[in-house]
Protein backbone atom coordinates (compact mmCIF):
# COMPACT_ATOMS: atom_id res chain seq x y z
CA UNK A 1 0.00 0.00 0.00
CA UNK A 2 1.59 3.43 -1.09
CA UNK A 3 -0.15 6.61 0.46
CA UNK A 4 -0.97 9.34 -2.51
CA UNK A 5 0.36 11.89 0.22
CA UNK A 6 3.68 10.23 -0.08
CA UNK A 7 6.52 11.58 -2.34
CA UNK A 8 7.60 8.67 -4.42
CA UNK A 9 10.69 9.01 -6.61
CA UNK A 10 9.80 7.15 -10.44
CA UNK A 11 12.94 5.44 -10.68
CA UNK A 12 12.63 4.00 -7.29
CA UNK A 13 12.50 0.51 -6.73
CA UNK A 14 10.11 -0.60 -4.24
CA UNK A 15 9.86 -4.69 -3.57
CA UNK A 16 6.42 -6.50 -3.05
CA UNK A 17 4.09 -5.73 -0.23
CA UNK A 18 5.99 -2.36 0.89
CA UNK A 19 3.54 -0.19 2.67
CA UNK A 20 4.66 3.69 2.15
CA UNK A 21 2.61 5.80 4.41
CA UNK A 22 1.26 9.72 3.72
CA UNK A 23 4.17 12.17 4.18
CA UNK A 24 7.29 9.90 3.61
CA UNK A 25 9.80 11.03 1.33
CA UNK A 26 11.36 8.59 -0.76
CA UNK A 27 14.14 9.56 -3.70
CA UNK A 28 14.84 8.14 -6.87
CA UNK A 29 18.27 6.06 -6.19
CA UNK A 30 16.58 4.12 -3.47
CA UNK A 31 15.80 0.10 -3.17
CA UNK A 32 13.31 -0.97 -0.49
CA UNK A 33 12.88 -4.83 -0.45
CA UNK A 34 9.85 -6.99 0.25
CA UNK A 35 7.11 -6.66 2.81
CA UNK A 36 9.09 -3.52 4.41
CA UNK A 37 7.25 -0.73 6.06
CA UNK A 38 8.02 3.19 6.05
CA UNK A 39 6.44 5.47 8.61
CA UNK A 40 4.99 8.98 7.93
CA UNK A 41 7.52 11.98 7.47
CA UNK A 42 10.19 9.37 7.09
CA UNK A 43 12.80 10.16 4.56
CA UNK A 44 15.00 7.65 2.43
CA UNK A 45 17.53 9.18 0.12
CA UNK A 46 19.90 8.86 -2.98
CA UNK A 47 22.28 5.73 -1.90
CA UNK A 48 19.89 3.76 0.07
CA UNK A 49 18.71 -0.21 -0.50
CA UNK A 50 16.94 -1.96 2.58
CA UNK A 51 16.62 -5.44 2.76
CA UNK A 52 13.34 -7.21 3.13
CA UNK A 53 11.31 -6.77 6.21
CA UNK A 54 12.69 -3.45 7.30
CA UNK A 55 10.57 -0.57 9.27
CA UNK A 56 11.44 3.14 9.11
CA UNK A 57 9.18 5.34 11.88
CA UNK A 58 8.30 8.90 11.51
CA UNK A 59 11.52 11.61 11.47
CA UNK A 60 14.05 9.05 10.45
CA UNK A 61 16.39 10.12 7.75
CA UNK A 62 18.10 7.48 5.52
CA UNK A 63 20.67 7.71 3.71
CA UNK A 64 21.61 11.35 3.98
CA UNK A 65 25.33 13.01 2.76
CA UNK A 66 27.95 12.52 5.40
CA UNK A 67 28.34 14.87 7.91
CA UNK A 68 32.62 14.85 6.90
CA UNK A 69 34.42 17.42 5.08
CA UNK A 70 36.28 15.23 3.04
CA UNK A 71 33.39 14.20 1.14
CA UNK A 72 33.39 15.71 -2.27
CA UNK A 73 29.99 14.37 -3.57
CA UNK A 74 31.08 10.90 -4.08
CA UNK A 75 27.94 8.48 -5.19
CA UNK A 76 28.33 6.29 -1.95
CA UNK A 77 25.23 3.99 -0.64
CA UNK A 78 23.91 3.24 2.59
CA UNK A 79 23.26 -0.54 2.82
CA UNK A 80 20.33 -1.98 5.45
CA UNK A 81 20.18 -5.39 5.47
CA UNK A 82 17.03 -7.63 6.37
CA UNK A 83 14.60 -7.62 9.35
CA UNK A 84 15.75 -3.89 10.36
CA UNK A 85 13.88 -1.76 12.46
CA UNK A 86 15.05 2.09 12.51
CA UNK A 87 12.71 3.62 14.96
CA UNK A 88 11.80 7.57 15.54
CA UNK A 89 14.24 10.62 14.26
CA UNK A 90 17.13 7.97 13.78
CA UNK A 91 19.96 9.93 11.07
CA UNK A 92 21.95 6.99 9.01
CA UNK A 93 24.50 8.34 6.99
CA UNK A 94 26.67 7.39 3.75
CA UNK A 95 29.70 6.58 2.96
CA UNK A 96 32.86 8.61 1.82
CA UNK A 97 35.30 7.72 -0.03
CA UNK A 98 36.87 6.00 2.26
CA UNK A 99 34.71 2.94 2.08
CA UNK A 100 32.08 4.54 -0.14
CA UNK A 101 29.49 3.07 1.91
CA UNK A 102 28.21 2.68 5.15
CA UNK A 103 26.28 -0.40 6.63
CA UNK A 104 23.92 -2.27 9.03
CA UNK A 105 23.88 -6.23 9.30
CA UNK A 106 19.99 -8.25 9.51
CA UNK A 107 17.87 -8.03 12.63
CA UNK A 108 19.41 -5.28 13.91
CA UNK A 109 17.31 -2.63 16.44
CA UNK A 110 17.75 1.26 16.31
CA UNK A 111 16.32 2.66 18.69
CA UNK A 112 14.92 6.34 18.77
CA UNK A 113 17.34 9.22 18.20
CA UNK A 114 20.55 6.69 16.96
CA UNK A 115 22.93 8.52 14.98
CA UNK A 116 25.06 6.06 12.40
CA UNK A 117 27.91 8.32 10.68
CA UNK A 118 29.60 7.78 7.30
CA UNK A 119 31.23 4.65 7.04
CA UNK A 120 30.38 2.84 9.72
CA UNK A 121 29.51 -1.05 9.93
CA UNK A 122 27.24 -2.42 12.49
CA UNK A 123 26.81 -5.88 12.39
CA UNK A 124 24.11 -8.19 12.59
CA UNK A 125 21.32 -9.04 15.40
CA UNK A 126 23.09 -5.57 17.53
CA UNK A 127 20.56 -3.25 19.61
CA UNK A 128 21.55 0.30 19.52
CA UNK A 129 19.33 2.05 22.27
CA UNK A 130 17.80 5.38 22.52
CA UNK A 131 20.37 8.14 21.63
CA UNK A 132 23.13 6.41 20.70
CA UNK A 133 25.43 8.82 18.59
CA UNK A 134 28.31 6.61 16.61
CA UNK A 135 30.89 8.88 14.78
CA UNK A 136 32.82 8.12 11.59
CA UNK A 137 34.63 4.97 10.97
CA UNK A 138 33.60 2.97 13.37
CA UNK A 139 33.26 -1.48 13.60
CA UNK A 140 30.46 -3.15 15.08
CA UNK A 141 30.34 -6.52 15.85
CA UNK A 142 27.42 -9.45 16.22
CA UNK A 143 24.84 -9.37 18.76
CA UNK A 144 26.08 -6.56 20.10
CA UNK A 145 24.11 -4.02 22.57
CA UNK A 146 24.69 -0.47 23.51
CA UNK A 147 23.31 1.20 26.12
CA UNK A 148 21.03 4.80 25.99
CA UNK A 149 22.67 8.10 25.61
CA UNK A 150 25.99 6.22 24.32
CA UNK A 151 28.82 7.76 22.43
CA UNK A 152 31.35 5.94 20.74
CA UNK A 153 34.24 8.07 19.15
CA UNK A 154 35.30 7.78 15.46
CA UNK A 155 37.56 4.47 14.22
CA UNK A 156 36.13 2.63 17.16
CA UNK A 157 35.74 -1.44 16.90
CA UNK A 158 33.61 -3.25 19.18
CA UNK A 159 33.72 -6.73 18.90
CA UNK A 160 31.21 -9.39 19.18
CA UNK A 161 28.85 -10.29 21.93
CA UNK A 162 29.60 -7.11 23.30
CA UNK A 163 27.49 -5.15 26.05
CA UNK A 164 28.24 -1.42 26.57
CA UNK A 165 26.56 0.09 29.45
CA UNK A 166 24.35 3.54 29.19
CA UNK A 167 25.60 6.59 29.35
CA UNK A 168 29.38 5.57 28.37
CA UNK A 169 31.84 7.41 26.20
CA UNK A 170 34.00 4.84 24.51
CA UNK A 171 37.09 6.74 23.08
CA UNK A 172 38.93 2.88 22.47
CA UNK A 173 38.11 -0.44 20.80
CA UNK A 174 35.84 -2.88 23.01
CA UNK A 175 36.86 -6.69 23.12
CA UNK A 176 34.47 -9.16 21.97
CA UNK A 177 32.44 -10.20 25.10
CA UNK A 178 33.17 -7.90 26.97
CA UNK A 179 30.72 -6.35 29.83
CA UNK A 180 31.88 -2.81 30.67
CA UNK A 181 29.35 -0.62 32.62
CA UNK A 182 29.43 3.36 32.01
CA UNK A 183 31.74 4.01 34.69
CA UNK A 184 34.56 1.75 33.46
CA UNK A 185 33.59 3.14 29.89
CA UNK A 186 34.90 6.55 31.14
CA UNK A 187 37.98 5.21 32.88
CA UNK A 188 38.77 3.87 29.82
CA UNK A 189 38.08 7.17 27.72
CA UNK A 190 40.20 9.12 30.67
CA UNK A 191 43.49 7.01 30.07
CA UNK A 192 45.50 8.41 27.42
CA UNK A 193 46.66 7.25 24.31
CA UNK A 194 50.04 5.36 23.85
Amino acid sequence: MKSNLAYIHPDARIGNNVTIEPFAYIAGEVTIGDDSWIGPHATILDGTTLGQSCKVFPGAVVGAIPQDLKYRGEASTLIVEDNVTIRECCTLNRGTAASMTTKVGRNTLLMAYVHVAHDCFIGSDCILANNVNLAGHIEIGNHVILGGLTAVHQFVKIGDHAMVGGGSLVRKDVPPLSRLPESLCLMLALIPSV
